[in-house]
């Protein structure tokens, strides 16, 4: 698939932000952002160091090849910052044309919290999610996202109800690759008006 730019305009509190494909030159910013503990925690991800840190953009370029992950990173215009400044991360994995779910995901950078900058991100996301890979009239294609995360990952819970994705279960805890029950938050897509 054709790698995809989305941008999201400027809100009265927040600037515009774009949604891009990872790249090489994010390393930096990357490692920066995934020294952040409270990411650490809640993400599975490790990136410690450059060499990390291109493996992992690397491994996001190898899901816009494959096109089964859609991992963006999420940059911002702040009055006073770097243009391009790294705030976060937004995904869409398992999509595929005709299949009926996907899940999204994402993570904001610490000094980017507090700022709306995921629920935005999410928002566009879900609606290029839904375009690309929904089909009209309520025929086959993408009719349902999920997201998922920690139970005790209370501000992602915010950000899942912000963004109109409802609690749909409790997922059991699956040590050790999943140490922790989780939740499911599920939204699904808008049919159009008869």
């Amino acid at each position: 698939m054709e790698k995809t730019v989305l941008d999201v305009p400027a809100a009265p509190t927040a600037p515009a932000l774009r949604l891009r494909p990872w790249r090489p030159a994010d390393v930096a910013a990357l490692v920066e952002a995934c020294q952040d503990p409270v990411l650490r925690r809640w993400t599975s991800h490790s990136v410690g160091n450059a060499e990390d840190g291109l493996r992992w953009i690397r491994s996001q370029q190898r899901g816009w090849e494959a096109g089964d992950r859609f991992a963006f990173a999420v940059v911002e215009d702040r009055p006073g910052s770097a243009r391009g400044e790294l705030v976060g991360h937004a995904v869409l994995k398992d999509a595929a044309p005709g299949r009926e779910s996907a899940e999204v995901g994402y993570w904001t950078a610490a000094h980017a919290r507090g700022r709306g900058v995921a629920p935005r991100a999410l928002e566009a996301l879900t609606a290029w999610a839904f375009d690309t890979y929904g089909a009209p009239g309520g025929a086959a294609g993408l009719q349902r996202l999920e997201l998922l995360h920690q139970e005790g990952n209370v501000a992602s819970c915010r950000v899942a109800h912000k963004s109109g994705y409802g609690l749909d279960r409790v997922l059991p805890a699956e040590p050790p690759a999943f140490p922790h029950d989780g939740h499911v938050h599920v939204r699904h897509k808008a049919l159009a008006p008869a």
